[in-house]
């Protein structure tokens, strides 16, 4: 048996350098609420904003994604921290739920599905929701959003009913 540790890279003494100059940008996954106070506390929100409108490459995974929308609103993450504000990148005109799951009519769960609560979101909220499937991701080029991946999305507008969007598909919102 082997026992690999990793230990991540030290964060950068300049953050705000560390965007300037880079080349392309991954942002991961974890707690959005957290995520997002500490890009506020670094002050980077404006200029990852900036830098990625001006062509610099952004790749977000999960939390990563979820910052890539006007807000924050629709993640699925607990509230562990409060951001001074929910408002995100906004670098695409719709919120993205991540891991979006259908609801399992054979569950027992008794709580709210994905489903009820993106509804629930748009009872209070105009933005469109795109959310996304495991193993589908979004690719924005030239303000054309394409969904790409082996697993499909479903769309979600105030006043309409949901519906599927198949891998390959533009998703015109």
């Amino acid at each position: 048996m082997a026992i690999v540790t990793r230990t991540p890279p030290p964060a950068p003494a300049d953050p705000l350098r560390a965007v300037a100059d880079a080349q392309a940008m991954f942002v991961g996954g974890g707690n959005t609420f957290r995520l997002l106070k500490t890009l506020y506390e670094l002050d980077l929100i404006d200029l990852i904003r900036q830098r990625a409108e001006a062509g610099m490459p952004y790749m977000g995974a999960s939390a990563g994604s979820n910052l890539a929308g006007p807000t924050i609103r629709t993640t699925n993450d607990m509230p562990i921290v409060q951001p001074p504000s929910f408002n995100a990148l906004g670098l695409v005109p719709f919120q993205i739920n991540p891991h979006y799951i259908d609801a399992d009519p054979s569950s027992t769960h008794m709580g709210e599905t994905r489903e009820q609560r993106l509804r629930e979101y748009l009872e209070e909220n105009t933005v469109p929701v795109v959310a996304i499937r495991e193993a589908a991701m979004l690719h924005l080029v030239n303000d054309v959003v394409t969904l790409k991946g082996k697993a499909g999305a479903r769309i979600f507008k105030r006043g309409q009913e949901p519906y599927e969007v198949q891998a390959g598909e533009v998703i015109a919102l």
